[in-house]
């Protein structure tokens, strides 16, 4: 989940690396590091902190060094961590190198036999300066090194065990970089005279917009004048460059102070973006980029989606809305404990792995596992070309864009959107939705992009004034029942999240098993109460709650007075069907989590101890 930019080419490299660095700095900003090499050699700053740290060690570094880009290198790579081996020390900061400085690597991901490579390199006599994995692959290639460096990448990759991407540079090799990928994500930017490499697009799109995604299993070999492509065996992989065409505006908040309130006020256009084409004005889903087979559809045994963090919540959501409109059992796993249970699958389910980044290493491995064991499984993902779409049978992508605040905010709502649209699906193809609820729940999914623009804008300042009130508490308990729960819990996750606030989701009515116990006269209790067949249950709970002392704050559904009775503070969301209202209710919750987090001075769109991707277990 770390960040990796790459160039090679005429000009002097350390602002464009920067410049990449400054793209990819949600993936991990710990600390972050440069090596460049040039007519001098390899000079290297690295620094603990984020990006401004690296940057004032290169404006530090003198008239001659690294901080004067006339005197830089035309080679370098870039780095910035989010830690898994090591403690936030500037020697576990990348790039790392062998003892003699003479290779230098950049990684993301986990060597996971790091430990025995590094016993048998410091028998062979060689010296380690940091605690990383990551470390271990400098001194590999070094070993292996004998003037070619993508036989030397080549060599050590095949030693290697885990899910990794790599990139490095020799000093005895001027213009070239090599890179290597095992699951996590590794890109080519194909330029003019100059080539760039990173973990993600936006690293290099200011630069180029022509892109090669490097498969998992390739070597990758970058020059100024060319890119070769071998898979792990040395065999030619030919592949042609692709053409993105993102607006390089939405790598940038204005006119926002942060990306996270960007991103909240981008969540009716990703919800647009990810239904209305596939809704026909004939009343039907139209799912046939996904690659399902309809026959398999119609005779499907059950469900199973597999999800971590927020992508879990979706799920759960999903589960709701297939199971009342589809009629098919839907199993629920969280992946990371689903790949280690021995789970019962094979053919006849499908398994849904839902990921935004379609590189989270646990919901890989446990749709690995299902496909291996003869399920069907779709991917559920916001990256084309991610390690997901490699996995999986079939896709069915989110349109979010590109969200850079790594509490997920628009990239959950698709999410569940698309979950939406894959039940009435399968609703349809089953018959067990008459045609006027199919089409009726369509016209409201339709309307659902307008509902969020205007909750978004009537409530915020609501919702603010809410957050003073509340901002200096020690303690949430979010409550909710049914499709409710989902939502309370992924609330729960963003105030986590992002203003370190210990807080609490339950079931409301497990509320009575136990979590009751916690309330007190200054709990602030979230009640998600909208509009629903069990809604009348939800009051009660609320009322059990006030009775022990605690502030309600309730998410009703607009015109509903008994929620405003029972409750001391309501959030009205507009009316639409009880089983969408999640994607309006969250958008209050997402909005409380905000305001508390900035209100003590936080900094949302970097939480601690957090990084977007996680491509670790």
């Amino acid at each position: 989940m770390c960040g990796i930019i790459g160039y090679v080419g005429g000009r002097p490299c350390e602002e464009i690396l920067v410049a990449g660095l400054e793209k990819l700095e949600y993936r991990g900003y710990d600390s972050a590091g440069v090596a460049m090499l040039g007519g001098g050699g390899i000079e290297k700053v690295r620094a603990v902190g984020n990006l401004a740290k690296l940057k004032e060690a290169l404006a530090q570094d003198g008239p001659n060094g690294p901080g004067d880009p006339a005197e830089g290198g035309f080679t370098g790579i870039a780095h910035t961590r989010w830690a898994t081996h090591g403690r936030v020390t500037e020697a576990n900061a990348h790039p790392h190198a062998d003892e003699t400085g003479a290779v230098q690597i950049v990684l993301n991901g986990i060597v996971e036999n790091h430990a025995e490579l590094r016993a048998a390199l410091e028998a062979e006599g060689r010296t380690f300066s940091s605690e990383t994995d990551a470390e271990v692959v400098a001194h590999l290639i070094a070993r292996h090194y004998a003037g070619d460096l993508t036989a030397a990448v080549r060599a050590a990759y095949a030693e290697l065990r885990g899910h990794y991407s790599i990139v490095a540079l020799h000093a005895d090799s001027p213009g070239v970089l090599v890179g290597a990928r095992k699951e996590c994500p590794l890109i080519v930017g194909v330029g003019e005279g100059e080539n760039y490499v990173a973990s993600a697009i936006p690293a290099f799109m200011a630069e180029t917009r022509r892109v090669l995604a490097i498969e998992n299993g390739e070597i990758v070999t970058v020059t100024p004048d060319g890119i070769e492509i071998t898979t792990a065996a040395g065999e030619p992989v030919e592949r042609e460059p692709e053409v993105v065409t993102w607006d390089e505006q939405a790598a940038e908040m204005a006119p926002y102070d942060t990306f996270m309130m960007k991103e909240i006020h981008e969540q009716p256009e990703a919800i647009a973006e990810t239904i209305l084409d596939r809704l026909h004005d004939d009343d039907r889903v139209d799912l046939s980029d996904v690659g399902l087979d309809d026959g398999f559809l119609e005779g499907l045994n059950r469900v199973i989606i597999v999800a971590c963090g927020t992508s879990y919540h979706a799920g759960l959501v999903g589960r709701y809305a297939i199971e009342r409109w589809a009629r098919v059992p839907v199993e629920m796993d969280i992946a990371s404990e689903y790949r280690y249970r021995d789970p019962v699958v094979g053919p006849g389910d499908l398994v849904i792995g839902i990921t935004q980044s379609g590189e989270t290493a646990d919901t890989l491995a446990a749709m690995r596992l299902a496909r291996e064991a003869g399920a069907t499984v779709l991917a559920v993902t916001n990256i084309m070309g991610s390690q997901a779409t490699r996995d999986s049978d079939a896709v069915l992508y989110t349109r979010a864009g590109l969200e850079i605040g790594v509490a997920a905010t628009k990239t959950f709502v698709a999410q569940v959107a698309a979950m939406y649209l894959f039940a009435l699906r399968l609703a349809e193809l089953r018959g067990t939705l008459p045609q006027a609820d199919l089409t009726r729940l369509i016209e409201e999914l339709r309307l659902i992009p307008e509902k969020m623009e205007r909750t978004i804008d009537s409530e915020s300042d609501a919702v603010l004034e809410i957050a003073k009130r509340h901002a200096d508490q020690s303690f949430f308990l979010y409550l909710g029942r049914h499709i409710g729960l989902p939502i309370c819990l992924e609330g729960a996750l963003k105030l986590k999240e992002v203003s370190y606030i210990p807080t609490d989701a339950y079931a409301a009515g497990e509320m009575k098993h136990g979590p009751i116990a916690l309330l007190d006269e200054s709990t602030p209790v979230v009640c998600v109460a909208t509009e629903s067949p069990i809604l009348d249950k939800v009051l009660s709970n609320v009322e059990e709650v006030r009775a022990r002392g605690a502030d309600t704050i309730a998410v009703a559904t607009e015109g509903d007075e008994r929620v405003a009775a029972v409750a001391d503070e309501t959030i009205f969301v507009p009316r639409t069907d009880w089983v969408l209202q999640p994607l309006l209710a969250i958008l209050p919750l997402q909005l409380l989590a905000y305001h508390v987090a900035r209100l003590n001075g936080l900094n949302v769109d970097q939480p601690r101890n957090l990084a977007k991707t996680v491509t670790v277990e």
